[in-house]
């Protein structure tokens, strides 16, 4: 076997002992998904590889994503106060609801696939959840796009802090895992995927000007904003009530609360590090290119997810803070106290493509030496692969 680069032998001694463990206790998911995903797997070809359903869902939510970026860059598309940005036009509200639930629907099949063809392994797990990880921006961003800026809009640092609120969902559901050996699996991914689904549908059919209105005080958008925020509310009780579950009946790990909070550190000092890089910028950065300051926030968070994941399949330590907050804690530090001017936007950008960079190259190295070391083919199925009895 080659050596690793990047996975150590302790991590990958774990994923050779590694056992999925999840809960799904959600309606949602039994009595109307997984019924429905059932039936959709069994027109797949039993030659096509569960890590491709995942990968061309995900790069799915990319296009939606990208189509955007060319008729919507600044989020001013939808906001009549701005005629000299033309509206997005109607079909991409209806191609977006078509990418979003073949996405989801194609997200939900992947494992059935695995096990109709024997092929299930810790990989495909691992590669499900990482590109989770980077795609869990998209949900707040793209809702932006219906809503924009300006006139019952909502101002860009808010939607920014309901991306933050998405990750963090996000990352203590597997921070959960860490201190307990098992997945709960959140309610809120279904459900913001089919509200998701249906927002770009009954745009489609409404036209975006019918999100301008005013209720009791409240936008449309800020309407969206609130059950976001009240999703978030839901979903932390929870993942506390397990951890402290895991502890109380001795089921968990058992971490001393210093190691169990380690996982959260990274994720912590990111946030603080972009808010007030956002709260700070004299060039105010955040307002003149919010999406790449999303989607710098996004990758770097995704590399820490991964990481986490990583961690809490192989039962290793995680690690306590990640690379990638080294640079920007020196950008972040240089921005609070000199004034760059546009230079902060070319700063910006390049850190954007450095850790993009990075995090693309970490992810192949990872599933390079999990193939290697498990003896399996990432997006292809030979007869070897087939006898894997590994259970996801």
């Amino acid at each position: 076997m080659a050596k690793s680069c990047v996975l150590s032998k302790e991590i990958l001694d774990g994923f050779d002992k590694y056992k999925y463990n999840a809960v799904d206790t959600n309606p949602l998911s039994n009595y109307v998904m997984h019924p429905f995903w059932n039936r959709v797997v069994k027109f797949v070809p039993l030659w096509i590889a569960p890590n491709v359903l995942t990968l061309a869902g995900f790069l799915l939510m990319v296009l939606n994503f990208v189509t955007m970026i060319y008729y919507d860059l600044d989020f001013y598309a939808s906001s009549r106060d701005h005629p000299e940005h033309p509206p997005i036009p109607n079909w991409v509200w209806l191609m977006c609801a078509i990418n979003n639930f073949l996405s989801h629907t194609l997200d939900g099949i992947d494992g059935k696939q695995a096990r109709r063809t024997g092929t299930s392994s810790p990989l495909g797990e691992l590669f499900d959840h990482g590109l989770d990880s980077w795609a869990s921006f998209f949900i707040p961003v793209a809702m932006y796009s219906v809503f924009g800026r300006g006139e019952h809009g909502v101002e860009v640092f808010r939607v920014y802090l309901v991306l933050l609120g998405v990750n963090f969902c996000f990352i203590i559901s597997h921070w959960e895992k860490y201190n307990t050996g098992i997945l709960f699996l959140p309610w809120g991914y279904d459900l913001s995927q089919v509200a998701m689904t249906s927002l770009y549908l009954f745009t489609f059919v409404t036209g975006y000007e019918f999100w301008k209105f005013t209720l009791f005080g409240f936008s449309g958008a800020e309407y969206f904003e609130i059950i976001m925020y009240v999703g978030f509310g839901f979903s932390f009780p929870i993942t506390i009530w397990n951890v402290y579950i895991g502890y109380r009946d001795k089921t968990g790990k058992m971490l001393s609360l210093s190691e169990s909070l380690r996982p959260l550190v990274s994720t912590f000092i990111l946030f603080a590090l972009m808010i007030t890089w956002a709260k700070y910028s004299s060039y105010e950065i955040i307002q003149k290119h919010p999406r790449i300051f999303y989607c710098t926030t996004g990758t770097v968070f995704s590399n820490i997810a991964c990481r986490l994941i990583i961690a809490q399949m192989s039962n290793t330590r995680c690690e306590l803070v990640n690379w990638l907050l080294v640079p920007l804690f020196t950008i972040v530090i240089t921005v609070c106290f000199l004034s760059l001017g546009v230079l902060e936007f070319y700063i910006l950008t390049g850190y954007g493509v450095f850790v993009t960079v990075s995090h693309v190259y970490f992810g192949i190295c990872v599933v390079r030496e999990l193939c290697t070391f498990l003896n399996v083919n990432a997006f292809t199925i030979s007869a070897s692969d087939s006898n894997l009895t590994i259970s996801t």
